[in-house]
């Protein structure tokens, strides 16, 4: 049935609730919970396929496909993305289809061997009226669950089945741009939307993009309610579930525009610790030599402290790594993208001929190095290389977010004015 009518009084008292219980009280209704508190009635008698995670779950932490079983819709096929339903896979780690255990249903992987697995088959779309997509995001252009999210709406639009996004928000806020925009040339798994590296929008507003930028396919999206562009995650009131395994709180988000470019090296991003992304180094670095450096340039809301780690596998599985910690101590101001352009360029100066790019298949992609996929194009490379100026080439990113800024406005679903 419908939820009750929300009043000045059971507002107060579900809140007294929720401390009593240790849960955090609740400001923003995610896609998720509007549905369902108009009972789901827009999904009744329509066959469904849902895309999820771990991380789709409604205020009091109960998963998608529960509620959706519980409200006795005719859900038949779960799609799930990189790292799975269950969020268990590591990066780049091939899963197969299988079935849920608690529902019976068949799981299709939209993460497998080859290109081919990110994007649904039309016969597995044939006998479904809506494909429901609810992904956590985390404002980062690099993030798949977006593109996982783009490739199933393009499969919809030649199926003829219809598109329904929950929409929840961007962790980082909805008002902060960063980095660079996408050169058709270098879209990939880790680049599906012409939009800067911190794009500023939330996953509703990136299905809605994908319209604008040609995906003509017949589109739902449920909006929030009470999310206003300036919050962070932490502002919402909502519980924070990992959406992937490397993403364990908002400071890993926080950081990961700038330092998700470390993964185009081989310089470890702290994958196999217990801080990822925040922690970054290598075997051969001299960790205070590093951070000094960076703490020289004085970059805004982050401050670096010489480390030394052990990762559990991946980039140097085993062996003691030199390297820094990114401490963000202003997040209003914290340059994620800019910040990781400064630790690059000084591991580049201080690494010697140790430091190479990674030069083995990114995301299913060879042709192509991986930085450049994640930067958008080769021109960061070249900079970071000495073939140009890096602050011409910041202030002709900056001239793009400018025209980006008002571009965007049209397919903002929350409005950018702070009520």
């Amino acid at each position: 049935g419908l939820d009750p009518p929300i009043t000045s009084s059971s507002a107060s008292s579900r809140g007294l609730e929720a401390k009593l219980k240790g849960m955090p009280r609740v400001d923003v209704k995610t896609g998720l919970d509007v549905l369902k508190s108009v009972g789901f009635s827009s999904l009744k008698g329509r066959r469904l396929g849902l895309l999820a995670h771990q991380a789709s779950v409604d205020s009091r932490l109960k998963h998608a496909w529960t509620l959706f079983l519980d409200a006795g819709l005719d859900l038949r096929l779960l799609f799930a993305p990189e790292h799975g339903l269950g969020g268990a896979a590591q990066d780049m780690e091939p899963i197969e289809d299988v079935k849920c255990r608690q529902t019976g249903l068949r799981v299709h992987s939209l993460y497998g061997q080859d290109l081919e697995s990110l994007r649904p088959s039309k016969e597995l779309l044939r006998d479904l009226d809506v494909l429901v997509i609810d992904l956590q995001d985390v404002g980062s252009r690099y993030y798949t669950f977006a593109v996982s999210m783009r490739y199933c709406m393009e499969a919809c639009a030649q199926a003829g089945v219809r598109v329904m996004v929950l929409d929840r928000p961007n962790p980082l806020n909805g008002l902060q741009l960063e980095g660079p925009g996408l050169h058709d040339a270098y879209r990939s798994f880790v680049g599906g939307f012409p939009v800067p590296v911190r794009h500023g929008l939330t996953l509703g507003e990136l299905a809605k993009f994908a319209v604008f930028d040609g995906v003509d396919v017949e589109l739902e999206v449920v909006a929030m309610q009470g999310w206003k562009r300036s919050m962070w995650f932490d502002e919402t009131g909502l519980p924070w579930v990992t959406p992937s395994p490397n993403m364990p709180t908002l400071d890993t988000a926080t950081v990961y525009p700038g330092a998700c470019l470390v993964e185009a090296t081989n310089i470890s991003e702290g994958r196999g610790t217990t801080h990822p992304f925040e922690w970054l180094g290598a075997p051969w670095l001299h960790a205070s030599r590093l951070a000094e450096g960076l703490n020289a340039f004085e970059l805004r809301g982050v401050r670096f402290r010489p480390i030394s780690f052990r990762p559990g596998f991946q980039k140097h599985a085993g062996k003691i790594c030199h390297g820094i910690q990114v401490h963000v101590t202003d997040r209003r101001c914290f340059e994620a993208f800019r910040t990781g352009l400064y630790v690059l360029k000084e591991i580049l100066r201080t690494s010697g001929e140790e430091f190479h790019w990674r030069i083995e298949p990114y995301e299913f992609v060879s042709d192509r190095p991986a930085i450049d996929l994640l930067s958008g194009g080769c021109s960061l490379r070249d900079m970071l290389e000495g073939r140009i100026d890096m602050h011409e080439l910041v202030h002709a990113w900056e001239k793009d977010l400018e025209v980006y800024r008002v571009e965007r406005r049209a397919i903002l679903i929350y409005p950018e004015e702070e009520s």
